[in-house]
């Protein structure tokens, strides 16, 4: 069965609110959240790829983790919070849509209800990879690790763009973090929690 795909137009009456989803789990809903308060601050005209990098780095130890010991996660974190003063004004006039990553079904921008401020098409197809990884898993919610594999996944994305000129290997990071939701995925099973885990 195919996931769900927040379809979306300009003008629908309709919107599907991710904050709410109970495809994702507590973490991911707030690294959403997060996300959503940081355009809204920043008066950005859309919630991004990059919001949701940072509202991650910021929220998820497991994600945090998966920059390793180094400086890697300080690095990242300085040049996202330059944002608003810097690199990130010419993006305010431009729509992040790489379509480099197919999704199924129409790619568009989710709508937030509270505000007129919407979800990018990448950020958009970014949450949607998410909850199909963690559904390939055995799992039923999208973890954080899920959210940030998929943004790597898009190397066209902004999150991705940050990434490279702080100096990160986005194949890197991204092997460590699949490695995490590996581990993550194996202690849950082993609880006896009920989690369905993929037979090999």
């Amino acid at each position: 069965m195919q996931p769900r795909i927040p379809q979306q137009s300009a003008d629908s009456g309709g919107a599907v609110r991710p904050e709410s989803d109970d495809r994702l789990r507590a973490e991911v809903i707030s690294v959403v959240a997060g996300a959503r308060r940081r355009a809204m601050r920043d008066g950005d005209r859309q919630i991004d790829t990059a919001h949701l990098l940072h509202s991650l780095l910021e929220s998820d130890p497991a994600v945090r983790t998966a920059f390793g010991e180094g400086p890697q996660t300080v690095r990242v974190l300085g040049y996202l919070v330059q944002r608003s003063i810097g690199y990130g004004l010419q993006w305010q006039s431009s729509v992040e849509d790489s379509g480099a990553v197919p999704v199924v079904g129409a790619a568009t921008a989710v709508r937030d209800t509270s505000r007129d401020i919407r979800w990018s098409p990448s950020a958009a197809a970014a949450l949607e990879r998410a909850v199909a990884r963690a559904r390939r898993r055995g799992e039923h919610r999208a973890r954080g690790l899920d959210l940030f594999v998929a943004l790597l996944a898009d190397r066209e994305c902004r999150a991705v763009e940050v990434l490279l000129h702080s100096g990160v290997e986005p194949a890197e990071v991204g092997a460590r973090a699949a490695a995490g939701l590996a581990d993550a995925g194996r202690e849950e099973w082993g609880s006896g929690d009920g989690t369905a885990w993929p037979t090999p």
